[in-house]
């Protein structure tokens, strides 16, 4: 297995990483923008707009919480910690939600990449299998729209604070600044707010969605297959290379550039190990007929 490398950022540059990232720094700028336009011309834009760029919004928090913010936890973008953390704020403000706090909730996920249930539970918060009946995934439908209310602030801020009180401090900071922006924003105009709240539990829904097909015919005992990949030309353009996801949980921290050339590079023992390949984007992976690959290979391998 030959896992590729990015050459060394000069010491002078604005990147830590790369100069790719430029891409995600861009995004996160451009989904403020798109956010804001939304909101604050709600009045000058007709509602036969008006609905189809609120559908768009829906779909933008998933992409950017499976684009940019993702990338932003795994490879942070600039050399300085503040710029990193300046983004944090914005990303937990187009978001609705605290970026640090998904930090976390993210790591657990990879500690536990998926498991089944043992004792009752699930290592990863976001397991497809911890509300699931008899050892098997729950419902699609269930794990889309319920998964927004499960999220366990509490718990996840005490686990935290244990460990990394500064970065529980950051924690409830992004989580009053949400509240208090979303508050000024539902005074200054509550026509629009109210009208945004749907289409931005539908975006939440739309990354559980997301997150679901990402692990449904993974392969929670192996590695290598923990997630399900898809080789979409579009969809990895646009998402940031997140279709390549049974490699990313198999080598988190490598660079979102870097996925495409790394499952090149371990195609082969992917195939033996029954990684899944779908051909539609995450979010359509119920168009996917195919029966899990690590089903069919020979046990053992």
């Amino acid at each position: 297995m030959s896992i590729p490398t990015l050459p060394p950022m000069p010491a002078h540059s604005f990147f830590a990483y790369s100069r790719w990232d430029v891409v995600p720094a861009l995004m996160v700028l451009g989904h403020l923008a798109f956010v804001a336009t939304l909101f604050f011309a709600f009045h000058r834009i007709p509602w036969a707009l008006w609905i189809p760029l609120a559908l768009v919004y829906s779909i933008s928090i998933s992409w950017s919480i499976n684009g940019s913010s993702h990338n932003l936890i795994h490879n942070p973008f600039f050399r300085w910690h503040w710029l990193n953390r300046a983004y944090s704020l914005v990303l937990s403000l187009t978001d609705g939600f605290s970026q640090e706090f998904y930090h976390h909730v993210h790591l657990r996920h990879h500690v536990g990449n998926m498991d089944r249930v043992k004792d009752g539970t699930t290592i990863d918060p976001l397991s497809i299998y911890r509300h699931g009946k008899d050892g098997a995934p729950e419902s699609p439908w269930t794990y889309t729209f319920y998964s927004y209310f499960r999220d366990d602030i509490g718990d996840v801020y005490r686990r935290v604070k244990e460990k990394f009180p500064a970065r529980a401090r950051w924690i409830r900071i992004e989580i009053v600044l949400v509240v208090i922006v979303y508050l000024a924003c539902a005074i200054f105009d509550w026509k629009a707010f109210l009208a945004l709240v749907p289409f931005y539990y539908l975006g939440h829904s739309l990354s559980s969605l997301n997150g679901y097909y990402e692990h449904f015919k993974g392969d929670p005992d192996t590695p290598m297959a923990w997630g399900v990949s898809t080789h979409n030309k579009l969809y990895n353009w646009l998402w940031l290379n997140n279709g390549y996801h049974a490699e990313h949980h198999y080598r988190p921290k490598l660079h979102w550039t870097l996925m495409k050339p790394f499952q090149q590079s371990i195609a082969a023992d992917q195939q033996a190990r029954g990684v899944h390949v779908m051909n539609h984007c995450h979010a359509l992976g119920f168009l996917d007929r195919a029966p899990p690959r690590y089903l069919q290979v020979p046990k053992g391998v």
